[in-house]
C-alpha cells in the first residue's frame, strides 16, 4: 500500500484559503460535539527553539503534527515555522501520507482566526489591522477577506521593508503601513508577533472591537495589554492549551486574570452553545494558540485531493504482508 510523499510545491498548488475556511469550521464543529479527540499539545524545549508534536483525530482521519518555532532561523534562510504531518488511516494505523505542513500551519491559523471574527465582530466590519508582517499575515489577509467586505487595511511591523513587502504582494486591497495606535484602531485586529512584552494599549482599543491574538503560542508570550482581557470577552481555542501557552497564560501566572473568566471557546459558540458577540460595544478576544484538529482537517483535504488527482508521488514505507 503506497503512502503518498507531498512536498512544499505540492501541498501549495492543493491548498485553498476558501476551502480550508469550510473545513477547519467543520472540525471545530465536530469537535466541540465530542466527535473527535485531541490530547494536550507537546512541547521539546530546546535551546534555540522548541518543537512540538501535535496529534488528533476526527471522524475517519487521525494524524500528529510535528512543528518547530525557531526564531533565528530568517537569518539563516529558513522559515522560523517547519512542519510535517503525517497522515493515517484510523482503521489500521497505516500512513497514508506524509505532507510538509509549512503551509497548512499558516492557512488554517489565518482560517481559524477569520472563524472567530466571523461570530465575534461586528458585522458591519469593515477595518483590518495587522501586527506583525511576518508570513502568518499573509493568511490572516487572505482568510479574512474571504468572510469581510474590507474597506481598508492597515499594517505596522517595525520592518518597514517586511510592512512594504506585505502590502506589495496585495495589489487587489487597500493596504496601508500605519503607526502601532493606528492599526490598534481597527474594527478587527490581529497580533502576530513573538513579543513577550504586551504593547496593544487598552486605550487604543475602540468599543465593539475584536481582537485575535495569535502570537502568543508559548509559555511567557504575551502581547496585549492585561487590562484588555479583564474588559472583553475572551474566547479560546482550547482551554487547556491557552492557559498554559497562549495569551491569557502569563496574567493566569502573575494572576490578573482567571481561567474561569473565560467565556468559552470558539468551537461552543459555533455549535451554538454559547452566544458569539452580544451587543455592538463588547470587546472581544480570540486567543488562538492553534490546535491539531485544524492541521488533520487540512492535512485531510489535502489527502483526498492528491488521491484523486493520481499525480503525486508515493511510496511503499511499511511492507505489508499478503
Amino acid at each position: 500500500m503506497p503512502t503518498l510523499l507531498l512536498s512544499q510545491e505540492a501541498v501549495r498548488d492543493l491548498l485553498n484559503m476558501p476551502e480550508v475556511i469550510k473545513v477547519v469550521e467543520q472540525a471545530l464543529r465536530d469537535w466541540a460535539q465530542g466527535k473527535g479527540s485531541m490530547p494536550a499539545k507537546a512541547y521539546l524545549l530546546l535551546d534555540q527553539g522548541d518543537f512540538r508534536a501535535m496529534p488528533a483525530a476526527l471522524p475517519e482521519a487521525a494524524g500528529v503534527k510535528w512543528v518547530n518555532v525557531h526564531p533565528q532561523n530568517p537569518s539563516r534562510g529558513l522559515p522560523t515555522v517547519m512542519a510535517i504531518m503525517i497522515y493515517n488511516d484510523p482503521q489500521t494505523g497505516y500512513p497514508l501520507a506524509v505532507m510538509d505542513a509549512t503551509d497548512i500551519t499558516a492557512y488554517r491559523t489565518g482560517a481559524t482566526a477569520a472563524i472567530a471574527s466571523k461570530y465575534l465582530a461586528r458585522p458591519d466590519s469593515h477595518t483590518l489591522g495587522v501586527i506583525g508582517a511576518g508570513r502568518q499575515a499573509y493568511t490572516q489577509i487572505e482568510a479574512h477577506a474571504q468572510l469581510f467586505d474590507l474597506k481598508l487595511i492597515r499594517v505596522h511591523d517595525r520592518s518597514r521593508d517586511a510592512a512594504q513587502k506585505l502590502i506589495s504582494f496585495f495589489p487587489r486591497y487597500h493596504l496601508k503601513a500605519c503607526s502601532l495606535e493606528e492599526t490598534a484602531a481597527s474594527d478587527i485586529v490581529c497580533t502576530l508577533t513573538p513579543a513577550r512584552v504586551p504593547f496593544l494599549k487598552r486605550e487604543w482599543i475602540v468599543q465593539g472591537t475584536h481582537i485575535n491574538a495569535v502570537g502568543a503560542d508559548a509559555a511567557g508570550k504575551e502581547e496585549l495589554d492585561p487590562a484588555i482581557l479583564k474588559e472583553a470577552m475572551v474566547i479560546v481555542d482550547d482551554i487547556r492549551q491557552a492557559s498554559v501557552a497562549g495569551e491569557i497564560n502569563v496574567p493566569i501566572t502573575e494572576g490578573t486574570f482567571a481561567i474561569d473568566e473565560i467565556y468559552g471557546t470558539l468551537g461552543e459558540i459555533i455549535v451554538g452553545k454559547k452566544q458569539g458577540r452580544k451587543d455592538k460595544d463588547v470587546i472581544t478576544v480570540f486567543d488562538s494558540t492553534g490546535v491539531a484538529i485544524e492541521d488533520l482537517a487540512v492535512a485531510k483535504l489535502i489527502y483526498e485531493k492528491a488521491k484523486k488527482s493520481g499525480s503525486y508521488m508515493s511510496l511503499d514505507i511499511i511492507g505489508v504482508s499478503q
